[in-house]
C-alpha cells in the first residue's frame, strides 16, 4: 500500500471520474479536513461582501458545494459496497466534521441576508432557475435554523451532527448482524426447491470455510430464494428470523448489534431538531418542503389506499390458506404465494432466470431507454473501478455529443450493503465556460454469475433493475447547470420516485420482454404463454403487496409526528396499533424489523416513506399517457423528458406533473394498474 503522504490524495485530484484504483482509507480524512478549511475560507469571504450578487455570492457557493460533493461521494460510495473496518472509521471520523460545515453553512446569517437581498435586488432580472436557486436556499436557511437565537442554534447544529453519527451507526449494526450470521447444512434434503446458484456458492463458501455441505450467508439473493422456493419449512424460519431480527434484542443474534437504543435516541433528536424550529413534531417539520404538506393530508392518502387494499388483502390471505390447507406462519406466506402463483400462472421466479441472463438485460433496458430518451448508452474500459464486477457505461444524446455516464455494481457479495439504490456520484454543473456532465452510481445486488454461465436474473431483479435506472435517467438527463437543483437534488422527497417507478412499466411491457427473456442455452424468447401468465402476475396479490407498504408508511409517519419525549418513541406499542389497522398476516411478537428499517433511520425517508406509494401513483397515471399514445410515443416521452426528468429541481413537482400530464394526479390508474377496485 502507498503512503498517502508520497503522493497526491486522490479524492483531491482533478480528474473527470473518481480514482476508484488509488483511493485508500487513510486518504479520507486528509482530504475532507484539508478541503473542508480551504471551503471555510472562501466561505468567510463570500460572508464579507459589501455588495454581494448572484455571480459574487450564489455561483462560487454552488462551485463549493459540486467540489465537496466530488470529494466526499466515493467515500460514501466505497463505504456502502466495499465496506472495511479502516474504511468504516474514517467515513465516521469525517461525518461530525462535515456535519458540522454544513450545518456552519446553513446557519450563516450573513449568506442569508446575502440571498435574501439578491431576491430582492435582482429578483425580477434572473431567470426562472436562477430564482429558484434562491427561493430554495432561502428556505433551506429557514429549515436550518438560521433566525434562532445563538444558543438554540448551537443546539440544533449538535443535534444534526449527533444525527449525522447515530444513522451511521446504525446502518453499521445492520451490515455487522448480516456479515455475523451464517447457517451450515448437511442434509440435502433440506434444501429442495432452492436455486442450484444459491447452492453452489452455500457449497463454495462450506469448502472454504472446510466445512462439509453447506453454508449459507443472510445476503438478499439467499434469503429471498430460501422463504420463497425453500421447501423444508424450518429452514425458511431460521432465515426468517434471522432477517426479521437484524440488528435487535431477539433471533439469533440478540444484544450484539442492537439498534434500539439509537432508534429511540434518533427519534428523541429529531423531535426535539423540530420543536427548535416551532414545528409541532418532525413529521411536520420534514413536510415542509414537500408535495404533501400536512400529515392529516398524507394519513388520509395511505388510508384512502388502505381502505382498497386491506379487502383485497384479507381475501387473498384466505384463499391462500386454503391452497396450503392450513393456517400460514409469517415465513410461509412467501413460500406459498410462489407455489399458488405458479399453479395459476405456470411460472415461476427461478425457472425465469435462464431466460434472463443480464447480458441480454442490459441490452434491452438500454434499447428501451434509446428509443424513449433519444441517448445512446454504451460500455468503456479501462476505467478505474472499486470491484472487478463493477462496469461504467457512457451515454451520449442522438448527435452523439457526451450527456451523462454511469457506475454499475450488480451483484450481492460480502461487506456490501444489502438492497438496490442510485446515487449521485457526480452531479451536473455549467457555471463558466465548461459544463460537468452528471455521473450516477447504480447498485443491485442480484445472484453472481455461476462458473461460466453469466448471471441469471429473476423478473423481481429485473423490475429493481429497470427501477434504479429510472432514478438514473432523472440524475443524468438533467438540463439544470446548478447543483443544488441539477438531477435529483432539490426534488421534493415524495417526487423523487416517479421516475424509477415510470420505468418499471417497462419491465412489463410484451414488447420489452420479447427482448430481454432469451433463454441461456438456446436463444429461444420466452414462450408468449409464459409471457401472457408472467404479466399476469402483475396483478397478483396485489392487497397483500400494498398492505406491507402501508403498513410501513403508517408507521413512519406516526413515529415521526405522534412523538412525545415523556412518553419517548412508542415504537413497538405504535407498531401494533398500525398491524391491527393494516395487517392480515399473523406476525410473530419477536419480528424486529424495524430495527434494520433503513430507510427511515439511516436513509433520506424519515417521515417519508409514504412517497413510495405517493410517487407511485404519479408513476401510474405518467404512464396512462404513454398507454394513450403507445408505450414509445416520441411526443409523449419528449414531455416527459422536458416536463419531468431534465427539469430537477428547479420546478414544483405538482406543477411539472400538471405540465405533463395536463391535470392534477389521479390514484385511479394505480388502482386499475392493481387490478384492485377503487
Amino acid at each position: 500500500m502507498s503512503d498517502s503522504t508520497e503522493q497526491p490524495n486522490p479524492l483531491l485530484a482533478d480528474t473527470p471520474l473518481p480514482r476508484f484504483d488509488a483511493i485508500r482509507a487513510e486518504h479520507v480524512v486528509p482530504a475532507l479536513s484539508r478541503l473542508i478549511a480551504q471551503q471555510r475560507m472562501t466561505v468567510a469571504q463570500i460572508e464579507a461582501l459589501a455588495d454581494p450578487s448572484f455571480h459574487t455570492l450564489v455561483e462560487p457557493l454552488e462551485e463549493l458545494r459540486h467540489r465537496l460533493g466530488k470529494a466526499w461521494s466515493p467515500v460514501g460510495h466505497l463505504n456502502a459496497v466495499m465496506n472495511s473496518e479502516s474504511l468504516r472509521a474514517a467515513y465516521n471520523e469525517c461525518l461530525p466534521m462535515l456535519s458540522e460545515f454544513q450545518t456552519d453553512l446553513a446557519q450563516s446569517e450573513a449568506l442569508y441576508r446575502g440571498y435574501f437581498r439578491i431576491a430582492e435586488r435582482e429578483g425580477p432580472a434572473l431567470d426562472a432557475v436562477q430564482r429558484e436557486v434562491v427561493e430554495h436556499a432561502l428556505r433551506d436557511f429557514r429549515l436550518a435554523g438560521v433566525a434562532l437565537d445563538p444558543p438554540r442554534k448551537a443546539r440544533f447544529k449538535a443535534i444534526m451532527m449527533e444525527l449525522s453519527r447515530l444513522s451511521a451507526k446504525f446502518e453499521e449494526n445492520v451490515l455487522d448482524s448480516i456479515g455475523a450470521w451464517s447457517h451450515h447444512v448437511t442434509d440435502r434434503g433440506q434444501l429442495a426447491g432452492i436455486n442450484a446458484g444459491i447452492l453452489e456458492q452455500a457449497e463454495r463458501r462450506a469448502h472454504e470455510r472446510q466445512l462439509s455441505g453447506w453454508l449459507f450467508g443472510l445476503d438478499q439473493p439467499t434469503y429471498v430464494a430460501v422463504v420463497t422456493d425453500g421447501e423444508y419449512e424450518p429452514l425458511r424460519r431460521a432465515f426468517y428470523e434471522a432477517w426479521v431480527t437484524r440488528a435487535s434484542d431477539r433471533g439469533p443474534s440478540a444484544g450484539r448489534f442492537d439498534n434500539g437504543p439509537i432508534m429511540q435516541q434518533i427519534l428523541q433528536l429529531r423531535h426535539e431538531a423540530a420543536q427548535l424550529l416551532e414545528f409541532a413534531s418532525y413529521a411536520d417539520y420534514a413536510l415542509a418542503n414537500r408535495m404533501a404538506h400536512t400529515v392529516p393530508e398524507v394519513l388520509e392518502f395511505l388510508r384512502q389506499l388502505l381502505a382498497a387494499a386491506r379487502p383485497a388483502g384479507a381475501a387473498e390471505l384466505a384463499e391462500l390458506e386454503r391452497f396450503a390447507g392450513r393456517r400460514l406462519a409469517a415465513w410461509d406466506v412467501s413460500y406459498y404465494s410462489e407455489r399458488l402463483q405458479k399453479s395459476r400462472f405456470n411460472v415461476s421466479q427461478e425457472e425465469l432466470r435462464e431466460y434472463l441472463p443480464l447480458p441480454r438485460v442490459l441490452a434491452g433496458l438500454f434499447g428501451v431507454a434509446e428509443r424513449l430518451f433519444d441517448v445512446h448508452i454504451r460500455e468503456r474500459t479501462g476505467v478505474p473501478l472499486w470491484h472487478p464486477s463493477a462496469r461504467y457505461f457512457e451515454v451520449s444524446g442522438a448527435a452523439g455529443a457526451p450527456v451523462a455516464s454511469f457506475y454499475l455494481d450488480a451483484y450481492a457479495r460480502a461487506h456490501k450493503r444489502s438492497g438496490a439504490w442510485m446515487d449521485d456520484c457526480i452531479g451536473r454543473k455549467s457555471l463558466g465556460p465548461t459544463t460537468v456532465l452528471p455521473v450516477a452510481y447504480l447498485v443491485c445486488n442480484s445472484l453472481p454469475p455461476s462458473g461460466e454461465l453469466p448471471a441469471l436474473l429473476t423478473h423481481d431483479d429485473v423490475v429493481t433493475l429497470f427501477h434504479e435506472f429510472g432514478h438514473g435517467v432523472h440524475h443524468m438527463l438533467t438540463r439544470v447547470n446548478y447543483p443544488s437543483l441539477a438531477g435529483i437534488n432539490g426534488v421534493a422527497w415524495d417526487a423523487v420516485e416517479l421516475p424509477s417507478q415510470f420505468m418499471e412499466n417497462y419491465a412489463w411491457q410484451p414488447e420489452v420482454l420479447q427482448d430481454i427473456g432469451r433463454h441461456i442455452r438456446t436463444g429461444e424468447a420466452i414462450p408468449a404463454e409464459k409471457q401472457r401468465q408472467l404479466i399476469a402476475t402483475r396483478s397478483f396479490q396485489p392487497g397483500l403487496r400494498t398492505l406491507r407498504q402501508l403498513e410501513f408508511a403508517i408507521l413512519d409517519m406516526r413515529l415521526h409526528a405522534e412523538y412525545a419525549p415523556a412518553a419517548g418513541a412508542r415504537i413497538y406499542e405504535t407498531l401494533q396499533q398500525v398491524r391491527d389497522e393494516v395487517a392480515v398476516v399473523s406476525i410473530p411478537e419477536w419480528n424486529r424489523y424495524p430495527h434494520s428499517f433503513s430507510h427511515i433511520f439511516a436513509g433520506g425517508y424519515a417521515a417519508g416513506y409514504y412517497s413510495y406509494k405517493w410517487a407511485e401513483v404519479l408513476a401510474a397515471d405518467a404512464f396512462s399517457a404513454f398507454l394513450e399514445h403507445g408505450t414509445f410515443d416520441h411526443a409523449t416521452a419528449r414531455r416527459f423528458v422536458d416536463s419531468i426528468l431534465s427539469r430537477g429541481g428547479s420546478r414544483d413537482a405538482l406543477e411539472a406533473f400538471v405540465e405533463f400530464r395536463g391535470r392534477a394526479p389521479r390514484v385511479d390508474a394505480l388502482l386499475r394498474q392493481y387490478g384492485i377496485a377503487a
